[in-house]
């Protein structure tokens, strides 16, 4: 589990590809303070398995469906990547709650400065649209980020990044055309996936259970 809060941003030494897969080799140095072999990094928001630490370095497997729902296949030496360790259980929760598995990529559509922060549109498919609420929370290249605006129209929506969000990830690093990594909070896929479930009742299950609704859910602080 993560929070979203960046740590650093590392940089891809190496990537050897397979036919369908790859291993990722990363420079970094805080999130390797403490790390060991089996631990999990967020590498720009793909929770990633270290197989490897090595001076400076740590080597992670990424397998076909990742590199099928994520960017990092784009991924090339030299590139810039959001870093972030698994949380600990007594940490600051200064994020969201982040899992590390993407639910798709978007693409950025413009950047434009507004005083000191710089909004940035990104354009991305309905059905990971439809999980993202104004003033809601979205990982974006494993950053956690408050969404601005939503635009259902052109399948877009904006965040807006401050001075600190800028320096220390890899947001506005990227322009018009590339793609990011996004993963949406988990609480309203649960939430869908409860509404959408339908199950036989059992003979043994009691009849008057309440069925989860959405008045259900209202009605009991949802």
């Amino acid at each position: 589990m993560f929070t979203g809060i960046i740590e650093e941003m590392g940089t891809i030494s190496s990537i050897a590809e397979g036919s369908l897969s790859a291993v990722i080799t990363v420079q970094a140095s805080k999130v390797l303070e403490g790390s060991q072999v089996g631990d999990s990094i967020a590498v720009n928001g793909v929770c990633l398995t270290v197989t490897s630490i090595h001076g400076g370095l740590f080597t992670a497997d990424v397998m076909a469906e990742t590199l099928r729902r994520s960017s990092l296949g784009s991924l090339s030496k030299g590139s810039r990547v959001n870093l972030e360790r698994a949380m600990h259980v007594n940490g600051r929760f200064g994020g969201h709650i982040v899992s590390g598995h993407i639910d798709g990529t978007g693409t950025i559509v413009s950047k434009a400065r507004e005083d000191n922060a710089v909004w940035v549109t990104i354009n991305t498919d309905k059905h990971i649209l439809k999980y993202i609420v104004e003033k809601g929370s979205v990982a974006i290249d494993g950053t956690s980020l408050t969404v601005a605006a939503v635009s259902d129209s052109d399948s877009t929506f904006s965040v807006s990044i401050i001075p600190h969000t800028g320096e220390e990830t890899i947001i506005l690093k990227k322009g018009a055309g590339d793609i990011v990594n996004l993963e949406n909070d988990v609480i309203g896929k649960y939430v869908e996936r409860l509404l959408a479930f339908k199950e036989e009742p059992a003979n043994n299950i009691n009849k008057n259970t309440p069925e989860i609704t959405m008045d259900f859910l209202m009605e009991n602080g949802f």
